[in-house]
């Protein structure tokens, strides 16, 4: 269902389990993270994704550090661990976001243990925190979802999404697909079209399952028939997650997401960015010149990976001739993006419109 977690703290071996992401939808395999190397690892390998899981995978990761610490700088020692984790991805700022806080918990003044400790309540606060901040936007996006299904006269609501930001990419319900879970238990019909998200295809393999699970309607479609089916009013509403968004509204998601907008945008139809608080970067203003995207491995597009006879395989869809760019994201201008979806409510995706939800983020000086 769609309440189910996606990591978790196992306090008899005081180390965290999460599903390794890599493996679904055909192995729903369980891994063990207890050190910062595994954190690490854990996050550059896309074994946990999602800006939100990211950010909690990290908090542990520090935790994990301090936990083993033997040396003399305890400071210094943070902080080298801290920049290690920041390397692992660079778009999310989720994983700033962590990092930064748990530095920030720590002090010269208290004990390497006490340290520790505190390393630890934050790291499960802001798990809980991220699971929180789910059911919220979740309620405020089932708002949305309603009165369109009011509209329709109960007719199903259908709901186009890029990638996966459900519950495998937060911690519990998701962004985008909380509003969906939640309209889905209290009755209102909907259909969800899942953008299969090439080249690793976080759509067709992941949220394609968690819906699923779920027992939502749903069909998969290749990532270029999103249009079409804008075009023939077969879309009602667009809702996607965010990886990093600016304090203008410029949103970075998983690449193709700015295609999507502008098919939305062509054809009249509601996008919608779903977000924690915790994805904003209140530091950004320009997202397409500021907002650093990364570039992956050519052989996420080089190759593809799938099922036969019960085993998991690679297989080689072009000429290793050919060069190949692989780049993670694309920046949504805010001017595409109908509202953003928070924990405080809908917004539009204006500076003015978040800081009046977040108005302690305004500059002093204004």
């Amino acid at each position: 269902m769609g309440n189910q977690q996606s990591i978790w703290f196992n306090p008899e071996k005081n180390i965290i389990e999460a599903i390794d992401q890599r493996l679904l939808p055909f192995e729903n395999v369980t891994i063990v993270i207890g050190t910062l190397e595994e954190a690490i690892n854990a996050i550059s390998e896309m074994v946990v994704r999602g800006a939100p899981l990211i950010g909690v995978t990290a908090a542990y990761g520090m935790y994990f550090a301090a936990r083993s610490y033997l040396g003399n700088n305890f400071q210094a020692e943070m902080n080298w661990a801290g920049e290690r984790l920041k390397l692992s991805r660079p778009t999310a700022v989720n994983l700033a976001f962590a990092v930064d806080g748990a530095l920030s918990v720590i002090s010269d003044q208290l004990s390497d243990s006490e340290n520790v400790e505190l390393l630890f309540g934050y790291a499960e606060n802001l798990r809980q925190r991220e699971i929180d901040f789910s059911k919220k936007i979740g309620m405020f996006g089932l708002k949305l979802i309603r009165a369109i299904s009011e509209t329709k006269g109960g007719e199903s609501v259908q709901i186009l999404t890029h990638c996966n930001a459900g519950r495998l990419a937060c911690v519990e319900l998701g962004t985008a697909t909380a509003p969906i879970y939640l309209a889905h238990e209290a009755g209102i019909a909907v259909h969800v079209w899942v953008d299969e998200t090439r080249p690793r295809n976080q759509g067709a393999r992941l949220t394609a399952w968690e819906l699923s699970e779920a027992g939502i309607p749903h069909t998969i479609i290749p990532d270029n028939t999103g249009g079409h089916l804008m075009q023939h009013q077969m879309v009602d509403m667009v809702i996607v997650g965010s990886d990093r968004t600016t304090i203008n509204g410029d949103v970075a998601n998983k690449i193709g997401t700015y295609l999507k907008a502008l098919a939305a945008f062509d054809n009249g139809i509601p996008f919608y960015v779903a977000l924690p608080s915790t994805t904003f970067d209140w530091n950004l203003k320009d997202g397409i010149l500021e907002i650093p995207i990364e570039q992956r491995d050519g052989s996420e597009v080089s190759m593809m990976e799938g099922m036969l006879d019960n085993e998991i395989r690679q297989f080689r869809i072009i000429s290793e001739k050919s060069a190949v760019a692989n780049y993670g994201f694309d920046v949504t201008p805010a001017r595409l993006v109908t509202g953003l979806i928070t924990e405080r409510g809908e917004c539009k995706a204006t500076r003015e419109g978040i800081l009046n939800l977040f108005p302690e983020k305004r500059p002093s000086n204004e």
